[in-house]
């Protein structure tokens, strides 16, 4: 496949991204969507855009859930949206004070889906409500990091004042699909 023939993708947050935070969220039926998410991840996929979950679950490795938690919590998301827009959904179990190849920041899960998938990092964008996820996309040089308002992103907006001079902020899932296509429509260079 040729550089210009790879698709770009879209790395998402799960928690406060796609679906409402529920601090170590381990039951399905606290599983809630939050609004406007299914239609952006459909816009996104229609555009060619290949989607993928990267998510820290640090609760397995504190003891909280087990990966039969994780994988209930991620079930149930996906039959609540209503079908499966994901190529793939990659879990960081460990916590924070253990090892860890692909916990974010690390970019390892992205390089990852670039490698099984064909993806074009500098075609891709990351979002999430953390400055982890930002970091993740800056680690592995993708076009844009884009940090959502939802679940902690006021918080790290107002911690980290650095975020808007280095990464899109949008209100919310929808507005992240309108920015991304908008600048992939334009084939402008955002520098986030």
């Amino acid at each position: 496949m040729s550089a210009l023939t790879k698709p770009g993708a879209v790395f998402l947050d799960r928690d406060g991204t796609l679906i409402e935070d529920r601090h170590y969220l381990c039951k399905p039926e606290g599983v809630v969507i939050i609004p406007g998410v299914a239609e952006a991840l459909r816009r996104l996929q229609k555009a060619g855009l290949k989607l993928f979950i990267v998510s820290n679950q640090s609760g397995v490795g504190r003891g909280y859930f087990t990966m039969a938690d994780v994988e209930s919590v991620n079930k149930r998301m996906l039959s609540d949206l209503g079908w499966n827009p994901f190529e793939k959904i990659y879990i960081a179990p460990e916590a924070p004070d253990q090892p860890s190849r692909g916990r974010k920041p690390s970019p390892a899960f992205l390089f990852d889906a670039r490698d099984e998938f064909g993806v074009d990092l500098a075609k891709s964008w990351v979002v999430g409500d953390k400055r982890i996820d930002l970091e993740c996309g800056w680690n592995a040089g993708v076009r844009g990091s884009i940090l959502v308002r939802t679940g902690y992103g006021a918080r790290t907006e107002q911690e980290h004042p650095d975020v808007p001079g280095r990464a899109i902020v949008v209100d919310n899932m929808a507005d992240a699909a309108e920015r991304i296509l908008k600048i992939q429509l334009a084939g402008v260079d955002n520098g986030a």
